[in-house]
């Protein structure tokens, strides 16, 4: 069977890939965003998303747990004004980019990087999966993220739930966060931090089909109901 790694310790994105069925391992690994940042002098969001993505898949690829697997490496960062928001960390931070976002809008980045660590002559240690395409590739996702006017007050009992401090703008649309987007203008699964059918195409240019890595049964018919 095909293996595929994400490169990320998000419990959203580990989410978003169960619930499409896709199945995969979590392999993290200690990569220093800021200094990855200033090596490269990596302003743009756009890009600053699909580098550090980059070395999030390169550096799990470089793992021995990863040989004869597929690492997905993703970042996002959110663009407002022109600048690049990753996570605020602090609570000062985030109420400041909050109060600022307030009935405004900006452009979520989702940056995404594949890194094919099969044997490209498809020997044993691919578990039977075929042959490597070699690939390392990636594409960014982005997304017009538009927010409801939102009071001081309900900026503060947000904060106070932690939840935005380790998000990129400050904000989620898959939890509390979601009160306050009034619409999103392209892949919702960009923002919350993977696009399914971005990684689909990823994964096609590395001559793998994603039905590949759908797990049996991921879907029980009794649970269906007609509306």
């Amino acid at each position: 069977m095909t293996r595929l790694i994400l490169a990320s310790q998000s419990p959203a994105r580990t989410k978003l890939l169960s619930n499409a069925g896709i199945a995969h391992e979590v392999l993290v690994s200690d990569v220093d965003e800021d200094a990855v940042q200033a090596r490269y002098g990596v302003t743009d969001p756009h890009d600053t998303a699909l580098l550090l993505a980059r070395a999030k898949a390169e550096a799990v690829a470089s793992l021995p747990e990863a040989e004869g697997a597929l690492v997905i490496g993703c970042d996002s960062v959110f663009e407002f004004d022109g600048e690049a928001h990753g996570k605020p960390y602090t609570a000062g931070v985030a109420k400041e980019r909050m109060l600022r976002m307030s009935g405004s809008m900006g452009v979520l980045h989702t940056g995404h990087w594949l890194v094919d660590c099969r044997d490209t002559d498809g020997s044993e240690h691919d578990g039977g999966a075929g042959a490597g395409s070699g690939a390392t590739l990636g594409s960014v996702s982005s997304a017009e993220v538009h927010f409801m006017a939102m009071s001081e007050a309900e900026i503060d009992t947000y904060i106070a739930t932690g939840e935005p401090l380790q998000c990129a703008g400050s904000f989620t649309i898959d939890g509390y966060g979601g009160a306050f987007i009034r619409k999103v203008d392209g892949d919702p699964h960009t923002v919350v931090g993977l696009s399914i059918s971005t990684l689909r195409g990823l994964l096609g240019q590395a001559k793998v089909n994603v039905t590949e890595l759908w797990t049996t049964g991921a879907v029980d018919p009794a649970d269906v109901r007609a509306e």
